[in-house]
This record gives C-alpha cells, structure tokens and sequence, in this order.
C-alpha cells in the first residue's frame, strides 16, 4: 500500500492503564473526549471484544460521512479498529504502563482509494486532522485522570 498514511501522536496520562483503557472502551466515557462532530455508534450491542461492529459518523451537514468499523484485534490495554468506508485503515489505541502513569499511543493508519477524496482530505483535512488527535488525547488525559484521581487535576 503505497498511498498508505500514518498519523501517530502519543501523551503522558497520570493515571493508571485500567483507567486509560476504560476511557477508550467505555462508550459514555469516550463521547466525553471524541470531537463533538464525531459520534460512535454500536451495530448491536457496544462491546470492544473482537469482531464488535461499530459506525463512526462525521456531523457534516448534508453529508454525514460514515466509517464502518470492527475490533480487529483486543488484548489488555490494546484496542484496534479497523474499518472501511471513505477510508480504509486501523486506529490503534495502546496503553503503555510506565513509572508516571500511563504513555497512550493512537496510530491513524489509513489509505483513501477515492483519487478526489484524497486529494480533497490532503488538501483540506490533513493537518486539522492531525491537530484533533492532538486536542483528542489531551481531552482522553483530562477524562482519564479526573476520573483516577476522582477531581479535575
């Protein structure tokens, strides 16, 4: 896969794994950090086990663009998506204990087969994408850590 494009950001979370993981796998927990123009929603019941089916819509007026989603691999503090739709890829969420929490990693591994789409996502989306997993993963910290240490910290 040539066309093949990574976006991998990573962030320092003071909380323990357990914590984390439950910020990426609970469904109420997530909504509290995706971008507010995102929703996820289960096909069936919400589960990250693998083979869970999920859609993620795009709130863009009129066109409400969808990717469809499966867990394609599960283990303790790992979860990955993959999907198919306008884009085809993986979103990978791992949780790397340390000595100051948590390190979170979030790799973006994707291919637009659509030669328009992609140029209009290169063109236009990119690096406001980029920029939202940055802004995803500091709101993930702040859920992740209000809810170890119990308060906002």
């Amino acid at each position: 896969m040539s066309n093949t494009q990574v976006f991998e950001q990573s962030i320092q979370i003071k909380a323990s794994a357990t914590v984390v993981e439950r910020c990426i796998t609970d469904q109420t927990l997530m909504h509290r950090w995706l971008n507010p123009v995102l929703r996820c929603e289960p096909i069936g019941k919400w589960s990250t086990s693998v083979g869970s089916r999920s859609r993620f819509v795009i709130n863009i007026p009129l066109l409400q663009p969808t990717l469809q989603t499966v867990v394609a691999e599960r283990e303790p503090g790992l979860v990955v998506w993959e999907f198919k739709g306008f884009f085809q890829g993986r979103d990978r969420w791992e949780c790397r204990p340390n000595n100051n929490g948590t390190s979170l990693l979030n790799r973006f591994q994707f291919i637009i087969p659509n030669p328009l789409v992609s140029w209009g996502f290169n063109t236009f989306a990119a690096n406001f994408t980029q920029e939202d997993m940055k802004a995803q993963l500091r709101r993930l910290k702040r859920v992740a850590e209000e809810n170890y240490y119990g308060t906002s910290t």
